[in-house]
């Protein structure tokens, strides 16, 4: 039978596209070439961005995704930017989750596999896709995926669409010919999970411009993170990057970089993951072609700094997901599916800047000079004295201040994250649903609920601070943005109307863009 999506890659970015697109009552299977979900922790750092578009998954006992991760991780209110001494402070940030959770990769992904399984969302572990084709031209012809499973039999799978969850060196995008352009790789760092004889309670940075850098960030169940780069391991060819990445990383060669940097090796006892890494940079010359779209790593890559490629994916699965989930359904408008608010459109614009972002950072960790030096002590006092780069560094990294681009003309909320506070009892966060926008009536208008429906639910609102206090009706699309807003409450029935239109409804030939 015909799937409607097929993801490839069962990472945690692939499951979260799952979950979500059976959310929105879309049929969707996973095929994962690892014999099971991850054992090793990988990223370790949740944004309050992603907590919050965690929360729009049930787990069905009353308790969302987010919840039981928040059960099982550690929060710390404080984050880092380029392992500065001047840390960001969430702890005043307009969310639910005004903090960072560590939490270690696997477990993320075994609380999404076990969703998907109590939902009966086939997860195919072992099974390599080997070769992605689709028609040439546009047709009602399937994506034809062929997959190899543990035993080595081959078979073919069709589905209406196939989303690229698998990594790096993604074969989906290999396949359909996407290019892949950016910078190639120039320094090899370590990153290892062990357990020390030293004690940490927060994170530490060291960082000496003739020795290099290390990190130590305490993960829960008394395990480290500890991750760096020798001054020595700067500045390399591609090659050598490549060639030594390839290499395992031993205990030993770990305390003694350790301690060519620190001093000591803190004591190290157990390690329970080694591995290298670099700092290439890319991202997807498109994350759509035809049927095929590119999540994650699949879609950009970059220096591992503070968590933002798991985050960055997973957001892009969010904002992903309601609009192939729409246009699978058929009410899909032409803006949602190949216009401005596209997800190519949207989430390339985002990855452009996640790349600007860790290229900064990579020069503030890794120029080890006296230069260096200096420009890390004017950078941190810029943090430590709060103001317009502490919160802009916040917004950014923390996902609550990444926006949209706005029509001309539109509201300025548009395009925008909506206050989880803006809604009363439960949030925004949780209330929202894959399968449909919610307008947000904050007067109390009984003429709004006539717009309620399929594909919106009306709720009443409370007023909020800021932007948000003069707002009298506000559209929220599926991802939690702000697809439309007014101040007016003159014609406001027939306003709403347009834009419910404008964001639900196909767009017929003769329509082309309705712009609200």
């Amino acid at each position: 039978m015909e799937l409607d999506v097929l993801v490839v890659g069962g990472g945690p970015v692939g499951l979260m596209s799952a979950a979500l697109l059976d959310a929105a009552g879309v049929r969707v299977e996973v095929y994962e070439r690892n014999p099971g979900p991850s054992t090793v922790s990988k990223a370790t750092t949740m944004h309050p961005r992603t907590l919050e578009v965690l929360s729009m998954l049930d787990v069905g006992d009353g308790r969302r995704v987010s919840d039981v991760l928040l059960g099982e991780g550690r929060k710390v209110p404080r984050t880092h930017f380029a392992t500065l001494p001047s840390r960001l402070d969430y702890t005043g940030l307009d969310t639910p989750f005004p903090f960072v959770l560590m939490n270690p990769q696997w477990r993320t992904e075994h609380v999404l596999a076990d969703h998907l399984r109590a939902r009966s969302v086939p997860v195919h572990y072992g099974t390599e896709v080997k070769a992605v084709s689709q028609p040439e031209s546009p047709s009602d012809e399937p994506v034809l995926v062929t997959v190899v499973g543990a035993d080595g039999s081959e078979t073919t799978r069709a589905a209406r669409y196939v989303v690229g969850a698998d990594g790096a060196h993604s074969t989906v995008r290999k396949a359909v010919g996407i290019g892949f352009p950016g910078n190639p790789p120039s320094t090899l760092n370590f990153v290892a999970d062990v357990e020390l004889a030293e004690l940490f309670t927060e994170a530490e940075y060291f960082w000496r411009h003739d020795a290099g850098l290390v990190g130590v960030m305490p993960l829960p169940g008394g395990v480290y993170r500890v991750f760096g780069v020798e001054v020595g391991d700067v500045g390399l060819s591609a090659y050598e990057v490549r060639r030594r990445q390839g290499e395992p990383l031993t205990v030993e060669e770990l305390r003694a970089a350790l301690k060519r940097v620190c001093g000591t090796d803190f004591g190290v006892r157990n390690a329970l993951s080694l591995a290298r890494a670099s700092n290439s940079s890319r991202y997807a010359e498109q994350y759509r072609l035809g049927r095929v779209l590119l999540v994650g790593d699949a879609a950009h890559v970059h220096l591992p700094a503070g968590g933002q490629g798991l985050n960055v994916g997973l957001q892009d699965a969010t904002n992903l997901a309601w609009k192939l989930a729409a246009e699978v359904a058929g009410w899909a408008p032409e803006h949602v599916i190949s216009g401005p608010a596209a997800y190519d459109a949207e989430r390339r614009h985002v990855a452009h800047r996640l790349l600007d972002d860790t290229l900064a950072q990579d020069a503030l960790m890794h120029t080890f000079s006296p230069a260096g030096r200096a420009l890390r002590e004017k950078f941190s006092g810029f943090i430590a004295r709060g103001g317009e780069v502490s919160e802009e560094l916040s917004g950014w990294l923390s996902g609550l201040a990444v926006h949209y681009p706005q029509p001309e003309g539109s509201h300025p909320l548009v395009g925008t994250k909506a206050p989880d506070a803006v809604l009363g009892g439960e949030g925004l966060v949780r209330s929202l649903r894959p399968d449909r926008f919610m307008l947000l009536d904050f007067g109390d208008d009984s003429a709004l609920t006539e717009l309620g429906g399929a594909r919106v639910e009306v709720r009443s609102a409370r007023r909020h601070t800021g932007v948000w206090a003069t707002v009298r009706a506000a559209l929220i699309r599926p991802d939690g943005h702000v697809a439309y807003a007014t101040d007016s409450a003159e014609a406001l029935a027939e306003s709403l109307s347009a834009a419910v239109a404008a964001w639900t409804r196909p767009t017929a030939p003769s329509e082309g863009l309705v712009s609200v």
